[in-house]
């Protein structure tokens, strides 16, 4: 039995490896997820052993407001200069350094733009002298106040030399600095992990970074000779007392690389989610190709079954076979994955500055990952059409036709079944209703949804295709290949699902994503009544911000009415994590905004008041009259009296605190402004006198409110075609799905076609039918998704509503568009089937048995 399932393996061996293709592209997803995250993971690990080297003991203080991963960035509190004596003071210490090391210097290059960073900071501290880490490779060190020096990575990035005056962007508005040196490191490298420095004199460093003098970000402590780095913190941390967090090198290490792994994990989940989208679509197609296989067989199993083999054999023929498949499918994945996530951790790095990487390897999790993705899903695909071989009676080897149509009754149950299911989970995980794991639920629902939908599918797929294929009926062949197309339900809807996944998921992600640009643009249009809003794009982690001072000047401006700057920072409000927000004219509430007040006055604050929105107010249990403390991400807790409530909207903060409040902020600028101009007033009056007054601000544009509007939606288009591009994997594979299909039924109708032939249809007719079949099955797999994709895009729509998603967009343009694209995918996908079946040998075809 095991010679026999082995040379029908053999000599199927193409039409197998075209099925296997599938799961090769799926766990090249899975393993290439975890040998980027291992590559990058190590990576990092050295760059922060790099980087801490030197430290025996760090201190630092503890965060004002404590923030999670996804909330924010952290900004730590300063440490007093009385504190660096202290831990001086201590028996142990050799030496104790005072450092500031901040992200947000941005420098402005040659070009007059800021130079960016996509992901590493943008360090500003002060100037520490040469070490065995860091060496001047050009200049001297900064010794007056207008002096600084920049790391190689970032004067290459900026085009500048020792020498250039530049500018350079920090906690204050653009000032000039002489640059009088370039240091590198150890190695030869330009940067650490892709990290741009400028480093000033410490007291410029203070005063810039931290806004304050005589403090710093930490102290790092280089233990006396025979003193452990463990005894040594234990010893600091005493004499620091609580409000300080005092870790060794080796912990500030693990920690930073911890921080930055958890970021990667994330990633690694998308990789494997797009994987699992992609094996999924594989499932069909090995399901779908095992099914045929085992018609086409029906006979030769039939014949095993007559000499003696036991449906076990059977079955364990068949799964053989898929196991075969699995392993060399596993072995291909894991190789693609291997490249793949070393071209992926490439990428990453030069985008990240020039990274250096870690030797690429293969963690366990990568090849315990392929071959149990690999292995499970063939045979699990497999083992309905084995279970379906295992039945045939030994009287069919007798029997021409030996799998008539089987009724559709029990899929069609089990699919409405499973379909309920999957409307149950999506309503409990979109309506808040599953807890801590409402993501599980929701991709558990989606999971559900497209399994029962592929299950009732061969219900309408017989009406569906006929009616599709009436398009085409004008000649023979077409007519011959509208009846084709319909001659298998089950074959087709399955073809067709696997199509149907990936068409799906890009329809509904275009709904939802369509739908909120839609509604934040009628939002803004709404309510936004300002003709001008100055604002830009972030050149780093840190939001980009200007002058305080142009606020003033705009408001000076001919034809501007009003003018308002727009503050934020995270704190915390009575102790809970809110976002602080504040207006340098709290009038603008009402006037720019359109806010409603809904107690008290909401038109002016003192000093010490503040204001909240309707929905925080009742969340928190806060009246007008109440008192409050705000604890912002620097300065000291302050007590503020509620003076009035507004109504909340999507424009509004949960809370506003007076101007005088943002001297406390982490960013003490303004990261939008917005002009509204007097009845009558051109825009383009006013707007270049603003770009004017933007000249030191190179992060901020102003634009009309239209023009900012598109700015702000853009992210979502960029987003989308990200996702559309992921999604791509799942259309190849089910573009190898009709393939395969039609490769297969060319084969099983042999005969039939060398009959056809040998009537009078000629080469190009036969081709021509193939491809009206392969068209027909593509575009009701991309109508079956269009229609999934609509309807779950609706409903997550729907369950956003009170998030100020509240306009549903279908993207018409987008699905007619899919149409098309699965025509095209039906005529490519039966190009060879179609020569195959036009070079069918007549005479060999008639006698095919």
């Amino acid at each position: 039995m095991l010679r026999a399932t082995l040379k029908s393996l053999l000599a199927r061996k193409v039409r197998l490896l075209l099925s296997g293709l599938a799961v090769v592209l799926g766990v090249m997803f899975v393993s290439g997820a975890f040998v980027l995250t291992d590559t990058l993971g190590r990576s990092f690990d050295a760059v922060f052993a790099d980087a801490y080297e030197s430290v025996d003991v760090n201190v630092a203080a503890k965060p004002k407001v404590a923030l999670g991963e996804t909330q924010g960035e952290q900004v730590a509190a300063s440490v007093p200069a009385a504190a660096l004596e202290r831990v001086r003071a201590v028996a142990g210490v050799a030496e104790a350094t005072g450092v500031v090391a901040t992200d947000g210097a941005r420098l402005i290059g040659s070009n007059g733009k800021v130079v960016t960073s996509f992901g590493p900071p943008q360090l500003g501290g002060n100037w520490l002298g040469e070490s065995d880490l860091v060496k001047l490779r050009e200049g001297n060190a900064p010794r007056a106040a207008d002096e600084i020096v920049v790391n190689a990575a970032l004067a290459k990035a900026a085009k500048v030399k020792v020498g250039d005056r530049v500018g350079v962007l920090t906690l204050e508005p653009k000032k000039e600095f002489t640059l009088v040196g370039i240091f590198g490191y150890s190695g030869d490298r330009d940067s650490i992990g892709g990290v741009n420095e400028v480093a000033f004199t410490t007291p410029v460093a203070q005063q810039l970074m931290i806004g304050e003098r005589d403090v710093f970000n930490s102290i790092t402590v280089r233990a006396a000779d025979g003193v452990s780095d463990t005894a040594l913190r234990d010893d600091v941390a005493r004499a620091l007392g609580g409000d300080f967090e005092v870790k060794t090198g080796a912990q500030l290490s693990a920690d930073a690389s911890a921080s930055l792994k958890e970021g990667l994990s994330f990633f690694n989940k998308i990789l494997l989610g797009f994987a699992a989208v992609a094996l999924l679509v594989g499932t069909f197609l090995i399901l779908n190709t095992f099914s045929i296989i085992v018609a086409q067989r029906t006979r030769e199993l039939a014949l095993m079954r007559a000499i003696g083999a036991s449906g076990k054999q059977i079955i364990g023929s068949v799964v053989l076979e898929a196991v075969a498949i699995g392993l060399i499918a596993s072995v291909l994945g894991l190789g693609a994955g291997i490249g793949i996530g070393a071209l992926l951790a490439f990428v990453f790095g030069e985008l990240a500055g020039g990274l250096s990487l870690a030797g690429i390897g293969v963690p366990s999790s990568a090849v315990i990952g392929s071959f149990a993705v690999g292995l499970v899903i063939t045979v699990v695909a497999a083992l309905l059409p084995a279970l379906r071989a295992s039945r045939i009676p030994p009287i069919a080897a007798m029997q021409d036709v030996a799998n008539p149509d089987r009724p559709l009754t029990k899929v069609t149950v089990t699919g409405g079944v499973v379909t309920g299911i999957g409307a149950v989970l999506l309503f409990l995980g979109l309506n808040g209703n599953a807890g801590d794991n409402t993501l599980a639920v929701i991709l558990g629902g989606v999971l559900f949804a497209f399994i029962g939908v592929a299950l009732l599918t061969p219900l309408i797929s017989r009406p569906v295709v006929s009616l599709l294929g009436a398009i085409f009926a004008w000649s023979v062949p077409g007519k011959l290949g509208r009846l084709n197309s319909g001659r298998n339900p089950r074959r087709t809807a399955i073809t067709a699902a696997a199509l149907m996944v990936g068409i799906a998921l890009v329809t509904g992600v275009t709904v939802i994503l369509d739908s909120a640009k839609g509604s934040i643009s009628e939002l803004a249009k709404d309510n936004i009544k300002a003709e001008l809003v100055i604002s830009g794009a972030s050149t780093g982690s840190r939001p980009a911000s200007f002058d305080p001072a142009v606020l003033q000047k705009a408001a000076a401006l001919p034809g501007v009415q009003m003018v308002d700057g727009e503050y934020g920072d995270m704190g915390m409000v009575d102790g809970k994590v809110t976002w602080l927000a504040a207006s340098s004219d709290v009038s603008a509430l009402q006037r720019i905004f359109g806010a409603k007040a809904a107690a008290g006055d909401i038109s002016r604050l003192a000093p010490d008041q503040m204001l909240f929105s309707s929905d925080t107010a009742k969340s928190r249990n806060v009246s007008v009259g109440s008192q409050v403390t705000v604890q912002a991400s620097r300065g000291e807790p302050r007590t503020y009296t509620v003076s009035g409530i507004y109504e909340s909207s999507e424009l509004t903060s949960p809370v506003q605190l007076p101007p005088q409040a943002v001297k406390d902020f982490a960013i003490p600028q303004p990261n939008q402004g917005f002009i509204q101009l007097a009845p009558g007033t051109p825009v383009s009056d006013v707007q270049p006198q603003v770009e004017t007054l933007l000249a030191d601000s190179p992060e901020v544009s102003v634009a009309d409110r239209d023009a900012f509007i598109k700015q702000q939606t853009g992210s979502l288009d960029n987003l989308l075609t990200m996702i559309q591009i992921l999604l791509a994997l799942a259309i190849v594979i089910a573009v190898l799905g009709i393939i395969n299909t039609l490769a297969l039924s060319v084969l099983e109708r042999t005969r039939e076609l060398g009959l056809l032939r040998a009537i009078g249809l000629r080469r190009a007719q036969t081709m021509r039918m193939i491809t009206v079949e392969a068209v027909v099955i593509s575009i009701f797999g991309a109508l079956l998704g269009i229609a999934v994709g609509v309807g779950l895009g609706a409903a997550v729509v729907r369950a956003l509503k009170d998030e100020g998603i509240t306009d549903l967009i279908l993207p018409w343009g987008q699905m007619g568009l899919f149409l098309v694209l699965a025509a095209v995918i039906g005529v490519v996908a039966a190009v060879l089937p179609a020569v195959r079946a036009a070079r069918i040998n007549v005479l060999g075809a008639i006698a095919h048995d």
